[in-house]
């Protein structure tokens, strides 16, 4: 049975995923924008800075 909270993903593990997976995409490199799989990662990167930063107050940016 899973647990119903995933593990948190670091921030930088999450870019890492995101720029890994617009290079090697072919659908992402083909359209020259981010396929849903891309955006998805890229959601992910953005919930994980915001857990980082909930504490810091302000709004926080994407790329």
């Amino acid at each position: 049975m899973q647990s119903p909270n995933p593990p948190a993903v670091s921030v930088d593990q999450a870019r890492q995923d995101y720029e890994a997976h617009r290079r090697y995409c072919r659908q992402c490199a083909l359209n020259g924008s981010p396929c849903p799989a891309a955006k998805h990662l890229r959601r992910v990167h953005n919930n994980a800075t915001r857990a980082t930063r909930s504490g810091q107050g302000g709004r926080t940016t994407s790329w």
